[in-house]
């Protein structure tokens, strides 16, 4: 028998074995055959790809996933489609991490240190810090989307992927369904509300509660019941399951789970840096709201064996359903009896529609769209737009593109939306940094987002001072500007002393900004005119230079000296005979 050929995807990644599996998705280790490299194939359900529009919608989030390069996030390398035993299925190659996932460690039974999980927890932030200052929520922030390294690293994993799935799937929020990861489910979510960053922040705070206390903050028989007590109970103190937990950890995972959004951490940085105040034993931000810590004990969970843990929950829909009708009986007990159930199953129905039902329409995420795109989406889920945007400045989204909308989350169908606008960034105002120090200058500018380009110039000030500046200060600029800044350079221009006498460039150079000292050496001149002339310098002032206020310059001074006097010529002899040779005798 000839061996089955391997799965290639893309004419590239050669598929091996079975890593992972979980609701939506099954992971390989794959070979890409082009770089000769090990990587990991996330491959989708095919029943997922089977919407054009979501398509579209993963391709997009998964290339902004693609975009995030840092440390504690498991990179994205490519993202395609495939047929695959006759269906077409998106995937996506990811980097490969050796290791466990927080999901392994806390099937395993292993109990942490409340200082190891605070350690990971702040690994987790680090990673969602990142991400949400490009504009990316996670959505989907649980133990199985945590890598946790041989070494101890932490790598987040499955961004921006989950909310690619979750618009795919978004019809069944609009029914009697809760989508999503049951354990760790915010409010909003449950509620079938809009995300933002805050979101993720209350799921980190549901892992952080788990890694302490080894359980969920909430359980329940079915994951709807879950899902009704993140939006309307309050969680408990981790230290009413283990009371070695400390207060302070206490207020962060109950800050973290706050209900309503505003009362959360409102960045990661926040967030970690409280965590990281509490893993070192200090006081923390968080302060207990109403209620907070008021919270009964829970009876105690089996470890390790609740239907939650036994069956991870990766994205539940379900459905409350009508009780069977009783067993036919006489008249009057068969009426009583079929009241009865008539009452349950409107009380049934009237508690779904309170708390998950949802008739109304989401808002959809219409964000870094420009104002056609975002209006053609708007129209298309059955709302109507405010022909007036409404301008907001913002640094990350490009002007005139989407930032926000008003309102947002659960609607009536047919409300109007009005878009609130990209003015671009806030333009910010030009400290005046003259006199000041050139290191305290540029730290006013760069607080601002400004940014200083300094020029040494030749001043009397002392040297570092700012003696100048351009933009003028108050003079209103966008974040990014160059400020240009003349910054003293310690030196001074040295007054031209060429060809003075020498008392005179002495008393020059005294009275000059730079209250320069000599010294001085001779040289030879032939004119007596420049006797006691300076007749150079070092340095050379008189092709302008400067030097450090109080060094000394060299003055070359002339020296007339008298060229000694020269002898007479002397007088022509006669030839020795005596008299001219003319008057010699001829012979004859």
């Amino acid at each position: 028998m000839s061996e089955t050929p391997p799965v290639v995807l893309g004419g590239r990644y050669e598929v091996r074995e079975v890593l992972g599996r979980g609701g939506m998705a099954e992971v390989h280790r794959a070979l890409d055959l082009r770089l000769g490299r090990i990587v990991a194939v996330k491959m989708l359900r095919a029943d997922l790809a089977r919407d054009p529009e979501f398509q579209d919608r993963f391709r997009r989030e998964a290339q902004s996933a693609a975009s995030l390069n840092h440390p504690t996030i498991v990179a994205v390398y490519d993202t395609g489609e495939d047929v695959v035993n006759g269906a077409r299925v998106p995937f996506i190659v990811m980097e490969l991490v050796e290791g466990a996932t927080l999901r392994d460690l806390l099937a395993s039974g292993r109990r942490l240190l409340p200082e190891r999980a605070l350690e990971i927890t702040a690994g987790i932030l680090t990673a969602l810090d990142y991400s949400h200052r490009h504009g990316i929520v996670h959505r989907d922030i649980k133990p199985a989307n945590v890598m946790l390294t041989p070494r101890g690293d932490i790598k987040v994993m499955d961004f921006g992927i989950a909310r690619a799935v979750a618009e795919a799937t978004s019809a069944m929020t609009q029914g009697s369904a809760v989508v999503g990861t049951a354990q760790y489910l915010s409010p909003e979510q449950a509620r079938g509300e809009q995300v933002d960053a805050r979101t993720d922040l209350y799921s980190t705070g549901c892992v952080l509660f788990e890694l302490l206390t080894g359980r969920p903050p909430f359980v329940g028989e079915s994951p709807v019941s879950v899902a009704y007590q993140h939006a309307r109970e309050l969680a408990p103190a981790p230290s009413t399951i283990d009371p070695a937990i400390s207060r302070s950890v206490d207020l962060v995972v109950l800050k973290a789970l706050a209900k309503e959004r505003t009362d959360r951490y409102q960045t990661a940085a926040e967030m970690r840096a409280d965590v990281e105040r509490a893993r070192g034993g200090g006081a923390v931000l968080a302060r207990p709201t109403d209620g907070t810590m008021a919270t009964t004990v829970l009876p105690p969970v089996a470890a390790r064996t609740t239907v939650q843990r036994g069956v991870p929950v990766e994205r539940v829909v379900e459905r409350r359903e009508v009780p069977p009708p009783p067993p036919r009986r006489h008249g009057g007990a068969y009426l009583l009896l079929a009241l009865a159930v008539l009452a349950v199953v409107a009380g049934g129905i009237v508690l779904a529609q309170r708390y998950f039902v949802n008739d109304k329409v989401l808002v959809p995420n219409v964000s870094n769209m420009t104002v056609q795109e975002a209006t053609a989406r708007l129209v298309a889920g059955h709302l109507t737009v405010n022909p007036k945007t409404t301008p907001r400045p913002d640094a990350q989204v490009p002007e005139n593109n989407v930032v926000d909308t008003d309102p947002k989350g659960s609607v009536k169908k047919g409300t109007q939306v009005t878009l609130i606008v990209s003015s671009g960034p806030d333009k910010v105002k030009v400290p005046s940094v003259v006199t000041k120090d050139y290191s305290e200058a540029a730290d006013d500018l760069q607080a601002l987002g400004l940014v200083p380009v300094p020029t040494p110039t030749d001043s009397a000030e002392d040297k570092g001072t700012v003696l100048a500046q351009d933009p003028a200060p108050n003079t209103p600029v966008l974040p990014g500007t160059t400020v240009k800044v003349q910054v003293a350079s310690g030196k001074v221009p040295v007054p031209n002393v060429v060809g003075k006498a020498r008392l005179d460039a002495i008393q020059t150079l005294a009275a000059s900004d730079g209250h320069f000292g000599y010294s001085s050496r001779s040289v030879a001149v032939t004119d007596p005119g420049q006797d006691g002339v300076v007749q150079s310098t070092i340095p050379d002032t008189s092709q302008g230079t400067s030097a450090p206020k109080g060094s000394k310059i060299i003055l070359v001074i002339g020296k007339y000296t008298a060229p000694p006097q020269s002898s007479p010529p002397a007088s022509e002899q006669p030839p020795a005979g005596g008299g001219d040779a003319s008057s010699q005798p001829q012979p004859s």
